[in-house]
């Protein structure tokens, strides 16, 4: 068997989540149709993680086996013409048979866009604010962050992990326009979540409601109850998923989205 990874984007809008549901389509739904649509048999696809409704992912990585070589050009071509438009494949490219989407993924990067403007085209991509907010102390704050590995206060409840740990390398708030500001968050991993809620209590802190210590607090207490509310789902993206070089067939797999 050959494993082969692929690298792909997509708007969230109209998808329950990355991961297969009963309620409603997902992207990796759509994706195992495609694919075993193009390959006349039964294709099962494993994710680099999940996202939830809503969201959105410039660069996803998931993997797939197939017993016969492929053009992974060929593959990435005619998956783009089998999956519909908010959904498209950049590249396919042959990994080590035991090489694993999910678990060999050694960092992910996640972005959330804020805006106080209201631009009709951006709703389903930007988290509008009515107020301004002090980005300088939100970034103090962020800054928290890389301090703790347990983060139990910003995971969904009762959910399948065995561990909340994570090793975040990377938080910070910068501006992109006058009016919108993009919050960059780097990490090992991420528990179900946890960004929509940093930045929904990151947000407390540029509003003046938490101040540093209080964000500390937070974090230190282990619960989800203290923490802020989630922020929506539309302005978060998924921006990158790294890998070891050991794991490639190709000397030329690194993608930046």
């Amino acid at each position: 068997m050959q494993r082969y990874f692929i690298y792909l984007a997509y708007d969230g809008t109209n998808y329950h989540g990355w991961q297969i549901q009963p309620n409603g389509i997902s992207v990796q739904e759509c994706l195992m149709n495609a694919l075993s649509t193009f390959l006349r048999r039964e294709i099962e696809v494993v994710g680099a993680g999940r996202t939830d409704a809503g969201v959105h992912a410039s660069l996803m990585v998931a993997h797939f086996d197939y017993d016969e070589p492929l053009d992974t050009e060929s593959v990435a071509d005619k998956l783009n013409r089998l999956l519909p438009p908010d959904i498209s494949v950049y590249r396919v490219c042959r990994v080590r048979p035991e090489a694993h989407a999910r678990f060999d993924a050694t960092a992910r990067t996640y972005k959330y866009y804020v805006t106080t403007a209201k631009y009709p085209f951006n709703r389903q991509y930007r988290c509008r604010v009515y107020s301004p907010l002090d980005y300088e102390r939100m970034n103090e704050a962020a800054k928290v962050l890389s301090e703790y590995t347990d983060f139990t206060s910003f995971s969904k409840l009762h959910t399948d992990v065995k561990t909340n740990i994570c090793h975040i390398t990377h938080a910070e708030w910068t501006r992109e326009e006058d009016a919108t500001w993009v919050f960059t968050i780097r990490a090992d991993r991420f528990l179900r979540n946890m960004v929509r809620a940093i930045v929904g209590t990151l947000i407390e802190v540029g509003r003046g409601k938490l101040s540093i210590e209080g964000f500390r607090r937070i974090i230190e207490q282990k619960d989800r109850c203290k923490a802020g509310t989630s922020a929506p789902g539309q302005a978060l993206f998924l921006v990158n998923v790294e890998y070891p070089d050991t794991i490639f067939l190709s000397p030329t797999h690194t993608f930046n989205s």
